[in-house]
């Protein structure tokens, strides 16, 4: 089982741009979605590649609606997320889900609105700061991303 979730540019309501057009729309018909967070959108998917899938099939979207797109897998971490391009190279076996959890993006939540805090380089046990926020999003990234 992965999880996904969208995380709304701010400058569009998410929910409705996707489900306005026909495309997105059939794209997400079969699955229950939430909004954890203001402006966001969350489905349940089978697997880690079937949430890739249904990225790259929403991507015209992503790209115009997303501020950015997060899968979450047990098999991999029970707590920390994903980023679309880590979850990419877990699925085409790029990268052992071993491998991740060095280099972290983390978001703040405070009344479900979810701010950037930092890029973080993990060395050892590590556990983010909820610096005055409800809640700390960990988001593992590539190096790529990281350093970009």
């Amino acid at each position: 089982m992965a999880q996904v979730c969208l995380l709304g540019d701010p400058e569009s309501g998410l929910r409705y741009e996707l489900l306005s057009r026909e495309t997105a729309r059939e794209a997400l018909a079969t699955y229950d979605l939430r909004e954890p967070y203001e402006n966001s959108l969350a489905l349940d998917t089978v697997s880690i590649g079937a949430a890739v899938s249904l990225l790259n099939d929403l991507n015209w979207y992503l790209v115009r609606f997303v501020r950015t797109a997060l899968v979450q897998s047990d098999s991999v971490s029970e707590t920390e997320w994903l980023s679309r391009d880590l979850a990419t190279a877990i699925r085409d076996g790029e990268v052992d889900p071993e491998e991740t959890g060095t280099f972290l993006k983390v978001y703040g939540v405070e009344d479900d609105h979810i701010e950037d805090l930092a890029f973080v380089e993990r060395e050892g046990e590590w556990t983010p700061e909820r610096e005055g926020y409800d809640e700390v999003l960990v988001v593992r990234v590539t190096e790529a991303e990281f350093g970009g």
